[in-house]
């Protein structure tokens, strides 16, 4: 069995940051997004994986995840000329897939529980095709699949105004090999409206033809941080639940942490507290600052004299002399935030790269 996992995505909801960087590789609890569903597809034990990419990113995504050795996998890197749904990014992988069955794992979502349940259903049951269904209050806002009492897919809907039940589809889709066939033939799937290969299409293809679907449940917790406010969220959640509290360097007696903090390697610190659930990167500086609960600062940066919390900061950013808290923000890397007598009100960024502001 192979996976695909795509980076190609535009990231408009992620503006400004994606202007200058592709959005799976912003950071969340002090990893690159991608990270999160490249370590559920090796930890389910598939170890070929299709890395799409769309033209300019192929450099910039093999500098930033190498071959997969280090996650004992191995990437091939595949091209989607033009971002024309998610159907057309298992379509490019075809001749990548040949006769074996797939996955194809978004990008951006994260499956915290891991994924080895769903590949184990579909790996012992042998299904044409299989969707997970998770329970979602504003199921609304996404896919809903209509299915019978055996689990079977009888249908799947967009963004229904009156959802049919409280399930909703995550980003993980499974196929055999006869999902090719959709794309072919006189009958074959046709773009949307908005011009895009709907990913709905190539399941409702296969039960037309008679193919057997799936539709199992997915009972961990799933993350979409597709926007700003989710991206905190996830940030948040993970800190919470997953952060491991392992300090690498030595701390003076000026520094109070209290929580679960963990700091890598070269990180210096001055007068400071420490509030977790935190995680501070290699060769960070702080100094005469709070930082946490719920703050990720990526490697590099720099923050003095100021309080932050609830955040995530990336790599590069420097901090300093702000008067305000700097509370639920995201800035982008090499990003520099300094106070020139500025008010006192909370501070709510949310900044792209190399930025310079001044308050």
């Amino acid at each position: 069995m192979k996976a695909i996992i795509p980076t190609g995505g535009r990231g408009t909801r992620m503006q400004p940051l994606t202007f200058s960087t592709n959005k799976q590789f912003i950071s969340v609890a002090n990893k690159p997004l991608v990270h999160y569903p490249i370590e559920a597809v090796a930890s389910a034990g598939i170890s070929d994986i299709a890395i799409t990419y769309a033209p300019g990113w192929l450099e910039y995504i093999k500098e930033k995840l190498g071959t997969g050795k280090r996650w004992g996998v191995k990437f091939t890197y595949i091209l989607q000329e033009k971002p024309i749904g998610l159907a057309n990014i298992f379509q490019v992988c075809e001749e990548y897939m040949g006769s074996e069955p797939f996955l194809m794992h978004l990008g951006d979502n994260i499956f915290v529980d891991g994924i080895s349940d769903l590949v184990a259903h579909f790996k012992k049951e042998k299904p044409n095709g299989m969707i997970a269904k998770i329970k979602h209050p504003e199921n609304w806002r996404l896919g809903v699949p209509i299915f019978d009492k055996k689990g079977r897919l009888k249908d799947y809907v967009e963004k229904p105004k009156r959802p049919p039940n409280e399930y909703a589809v995550p980003g993980i889709y499974f196929f055999d090999n006869n999902v090719f066939d959709c794309f072919k033939g006189k009958d074959k799937i046709k773009p949307s409206r908005r011009g895009e290969y709907e990913i709905l299409e190539p399941y409702k293809w296969l039960i037309k033809k008679g193919f057997r679907v799936d539709v199992t449940e997915y009972k961990g917790r799933w993350l979409d941080p597709g926007k700003f406010n989710d991206w905190i969220e996830a940030n948040e959640y993970l800190l919470d639940k997953k952060l491991k509290p392992e300090i690498k360097v030595r701390l003076g007696k000026s520094i109070k942490v209290r929580g679960r903090v963990s700091i890598g390697k070269g990180s210096k610190f001055t007068n400071s507290e420490l509030r977790g659930p935190t995680i501070i990167g290699e060769k960070v500086s702080v100094k005469g600052s709070y930082i946490g609960p719920y703050t990720s600062v990526g490697d590099g940066c720099t923050i003095e004299n100021s309080h932050v919390e609830n955040s995530v900061i990336m790599p590069g950013v420097t901090i300093k002399n702000v008067k305000q808290p700097i509370d639920e923000s995201l800035i982008g890397a090499d990003t520099s935030v300094v106070d020139e007598d500025g008010p006192t009100d909370c501070l709510k960024l949310f900044v792209g790269e190399k930025c310079e502001i001044k308050i």
